[in-house]
């Protein structure tokens, strides 16, 4: 069983920057490949950002070059910082695992980027 935590979304003015937080639960995080994903209404789920173990990274291409994924093994958190952020980056950001077949999702945390 794993337990994911989000925290850090809110309201931000287009060109603001957010960090998005989840703690995440379980011995065995250190080797965990954890993701970002985000849905906005009437839109399909779709993979922000991922990271491995080995912290090899990938991203979707609209976020290239804005959003940068991490990870603290110590206090098994990983992070979304989002730089120059748009309109278009609103949605609910969800934390992601998949251990043995298992898809395991945080509560989520909604961004919103509006003047």
């Amino acid at each position: 069983q794993v337990q994911l935590v989000e925290s850090g979304g809110g309201l931000v003015q287009p060109g603001g920057s957010l960090r998005l937080s989840c703690a995440a639960s379980g011995s065995m995080f250190s080797i965990y490949t954890m993701g970002w994903y985000r849905q906005a209404p009437g839109k399909q789920r779709e993979l922000v950002a991922g990271i491995t173990g080995g912290d090899r990274t990938n991203y979707l291409d609209s976020v290239k070059g804005r959003f940068t994924i991490s990870r603290d093994n110590v206090k098994k958190t990983v992070y979304l910082q989002m730089n120059s952020l748009k309109p278009e980056d609103s949605a609910v950001y969800y934390c992601n695992h998949v251990k043995a077949g298992v898809n395991y999702w945080g509560q989520g945390t909604q961004v919103t980027v509006s003047s």
